[in-house]
């Protein structure tokens, strides 16, 4: 087994089941074309797929339905449509936040315009709706049509979380609560890459429609940690990560550690803060450092480690709970590194 959290991604079924996914994804992508504007098209819609990544979402599917005595075959399709999902809303995603790098590279906006990475992601959307469907001839209508559903209720929880998080940016609201963080992160983050991946591989096995409310609490505690971690690793990784250091701050993101800092400073740091966020991009690129200062000085960095351990601890004993009926084979066992590895991870 990995010698450190970080080296959990390196098992050898994970890189395997990890090499599927990515081969499904590019052998299903169209690839060329006659007329040269569609094969940029096309050129654009493998970039991201492309890139280096965890697939922590379609790792997640695939061990889970081998834990509930499934088949990997039988949930290829599906995990690599998560994948799909991940890729085609991070070209949004890095539009609406203004990003500048994903997975080390510029992000597919500053390499071929705003209107053409809008369109990719358009077109990339539509691609796993039609790899989804694959599954109809595997797994029979009335199966594909109950994941379909959960693909659904995943999409709507993301745009709508994803829309909270804007709209504070937008209308530069520094009176957002931790609970109202809480919810955002729910919505945005512990369904599509934690309650859903898992869901959908509990569902592939058996074969059965399963409890609406199965996976959500541990999905949900799992999913927000999982997500402060990565407000963590935003102000404090090294180049590994993959993102814009500080890019959470630059971006103008309500995060926990933010949160905190609102709350727990002084007049006259408020009013900085305040100044930070009512100016642009330039102006937050070049005092980020103070920001990042008085984010020491308040120990938010500490407050958001301490959630975000609270909830892990949750959701592992949340894990036990919901697998300790199934035999104690190596998929268990590899699911469970998993979420050891997302509330802990380095990079």
């Amino acid at each position: 087994m990995s010698n450190t959290i970080d080296d959990i991604l390196s098992e050898p079924e994970i890189q395997e089941n990890k090499k599927l996914i990515d081969n499904t994804i590019i052998n299903f992508l169209p690839n060329s074309h006659q007329i040269k504007e569609i094969d940029l098209l096309y050129n654009m819609m493998r970039d991201y797929p492309l890139r280096p990544a965890k697939g922590i979402r379609s790792s997640i599917c695939l061990f889970t339905s081998e834990a509930f005595g499934g088949t990997i075959d039988d949930a290829l399709l599906t995990a690599s449509s998560l994948e799909l999902f991940q890729n085609w809303i991070l070209i949004h995603d890095d539009i609406e936040d203004e990003s500048e790098l994903r997975r080390g590279q510029p992000v597919l906006h500053r390499k071929h315009t705003i209107p053409l990475a809008i369109n990719a992601g358009d077109s990339l959307h539509g691609q796993m709706w039609s790899l989804l469907l694959s599954n109809n001839s595997l797994l029979g209508s009335d199966l594909t049509l109950d994941i379909i559903d959960e693909f659904i209720h995943m999409l709507n929880e993301t745009t709508e979380g994803q829309h909270m998080e804007l709209s504070w940016s937008h209308n530069n609201d520094l009176n957002i609560s931790e609970a109202d963080y809480l919810v955002m992160c729910t919505k945005k983050t512990s369904w599509y890459t934690c309650i859903t991946p898992f869901r959908l591989g509990n569902l592939i096995a058996t074969k059965n429609k399963i409890n609406e409310n199965k996976f959500v609490e541990f999905g949900t505690n799992l999913g927000i940690a999982f997500q402060i971690r990565d407000d963590i690793l935003n102000l404090t990784a090294d180049s590994k990560y993959g993102k814009e250091y500080a890019g959470d701050l630059i971006e103008g993101k309500r995060t926990l550690i933010l949160i905190h800092l609102l709350e727990s400073c002084s007049t006259s740091d408020r009013e900085f803060i305040e100044s930070f966020f009512n100016n642009n991009r330039d102006f937050r690129e070049s005092n980020s450092e103070k920001l990042l200062a008085l984010i020491s000085k308040y120990k938010s960095i500490d407050y958001a480690t301490n959630v975000c351990n609270d909830l892990s601890d949750k959701a592992l004993n949340e894990f036990d709970n919901l697998f300790s009926d199934l035999p104690d084979t190596r998929a268990r066992l590899l699911l469970n590194n998993i979420t050891k590895y997302m509330v802990s991870r380095n990079w």
